[in-house]
């Protein structure tokens, strides 16, 4: 009779230790998915630290590394900074929130609704290469979002000029 409490418990245990090392391993597997399709939000303040060396860049530094990282970008377009390359299609504009700025380029048609001083969001990855001339983080964006309402401001870009009392309220 012993033996046969004994066997069973046994084999309870076993079950119980295949079934949390499956659970496990789901949770893992389902974890390493959402890692890859997730679009972190940034604002330039959150790139511009990274802007002081290729090993930063990189994640040999401190933290993870952001370069090859599918990131959206929010910001203000900075005025004056807009140029397009009229053979290559390339468009290139810096993004701020007023207190860090980034480089953008960008191939492709710019929404309608894209202009020097208004919000949008640039969804893209910082490049592994040397920052711009002025030392600041280069972002290739793949899209470039404006939304519909003349008073868009990203959420993260907003609560950041807020923070640092420069927000205003529109109309």
């Amino acid at each position: 009779m012993k033996g046969r409490i004994h066997k069973r418990m046994i084999r309870r245990l076993a079950a119980i230790a295949m079934l949390l090392t499956c659970a496990s391993l789901g949770v893992f597997f389902i974890l390493s998915a959402l890692r890859e399709n997730i679009v972190f939000f940034l604002v330039p303040s959150d790139i511009a630290p990274i802007k002081a060396s290729e090993d930063e860049l990189e994640g040999k530094g401190n933290g993870e590394s952001l370069v090859g990282r599918r990131i959206r970008l929010g910001g203000l377009v900075v005025e004056g900074s807009l140029m397009q390359d009229a053979t290559s299609g390339e468009v290139s504009f810096t993004l701020t929130d007023g207190q860090a700025r980034v480089a953008v380029s960008y191939r492709g048609l710019l929404p309608d609704l894209f202009r020097e001083g208004q919000g949008v969001v640039a969804i893209g990855e910082i490049t592994s290469r040397a920052p711009d001339k002025r030392g600041r983080a280069t972002f290739r964006a793949e899209r470039v979002l404006a939304k519909h309402d003349e008073y868009y401001m990203p959420r993260g870009l907003e609560k950041s000029l807020k923070k640092r009392s420069l927000w205003r309220e529109q109309p």
